[in-house]
């Protein structure tokens, strides 16, 4: 077996966890460490507010101003555009809709 001497050494601490790690991989044991992801995301998906939540309490932040004159509803992307965005004077569609 060619034995390369550039190559750094490993001390023996390292090779028995790498044997460590290695049998760990094929008797099948998972990381313990491994499920902590799904705890994490569990707990994040504990603060998301569903659909319907009650939001009386909540208020407006930004201000909305109605549709103008000069604006449209696309049919297919139910955006509101400015005329110049119009795929033709007859359609109610957007250019990129179109």
């Amino acid at each position: 077996m060619a034995t390369d001497y550039d190559a750094s050494r490993k001390t023996e601490d390292e090779q028995k966890e790498e044997s460590m790690e290695a049998r760990r991989l094929t008797s099948g044991e998972q990381d313990k460490t491994s499920g902590k992801v799904d705890e994490d995301e569990t707990e994040l998906a504990e603060s998301y507010e569903l659909p319907g939540a009650d939001l009386s309490h909540e208020i407006l932040s930004i201000e909305v101003t109605p549709k103008q004159t000069d604006e449209f509803t696309c049919t297919a992307c139910f955006l509101v555009q400015h005329e110049s965005r119009r795929s033709s004077p007859a359609a109610d569609l957007c250019g990129d809709c179109a």
